[in-house]
């Protein structure tokens, strides 16, 4: 693993980890990031600087998470989930890995690993996801989208969009501050920034 600290003796860009977190040993962990409480990073997994991994999360063995990412507490990030930059992922969200889902085979043998496909959720830069919203797995979660706490997402999510529901809706559009937007004619607007949106493909991007 990356060299950690505890927060007594952390250097300025030391990452810190909490002694009642479990950290396997080739585990990266970026500049500045904190691994909280009771918090458990599987092997392989990498985790870029100024990440806040709460209390009690799970980050399974291979994710990916980039830089400046928030994972709330009690979220379960399983592999091989991949986690853009900028990305809020809140207290109890769930990103699942099994598209059929079966504890045993029909022989009645306990399922093992070479058994079934793990598939992951894919997050893209600046989204956030909120608490206790499922993402079932494979979908992809597009650059600066919202999805509504208590949501359960079964397709796609694409950029901007926000989505609510079970299963998930796009209800409007967001912008990069999570702001909705307002219609202006041929686009949209953040009503905090001023920026300007127009369509691309199912999404939105910045004029």
């Amino acid at each position: 693993m990356t060299d950690h600290t505890t927060a007594a003796d952390a250097a300025l860009d030391d990452p810190v980890v909490q002694p009642s977190a479990d950290i396997d040993d080739d585990v990266s962990l970026g500049a500045r990031t904190r691994v909280w409480h009771l918090a458990q990073v599987r092997t392989g997994a990498r985790i870029g600087a100024d990440c806040n991994i709460g209390r009690g999360a799970y980050i399974g063995p291979g994710v990916v998470l980039g830089d400046a990412c928030k994972v709330q507490n009690y979220a379960l990030v399983y592999e091989p989930a991949v986690v853009g930059d900028g990305v809020f992922i809140g207290p109890a969200v769930v990103f699942t890995n099994d598209e059929f889902p079966r504890a045993a085979n029909p022989d009645g043998s306990l399922k093992g690993a070479d058994d079934w496909h793990a598939v992951g959720v894919t997050v893209e830069r600046g989204a956030s996801i909120g608490a206790r919203s499922v993402c079932i797995a494979p979908v992809t979660i597009g650059a600066w989208s919202l999805v509504a706490a208590g949501a359960v997402v079964t397709k796609d999510v694409p950029a901007h969009a926000l989505v609510a529901g079970v299963p998930a809706r796009r209800i409007g559009w967001v912008g990069r501050t999570g702001r909705p937007l307002t219609s202006d004619g041929d686009g949209w607007v953040c009503p905090e920034t001023g920026e300007r949106y127009v369509t691309e493909g199912e999404g939105l991007r910045l004029a």
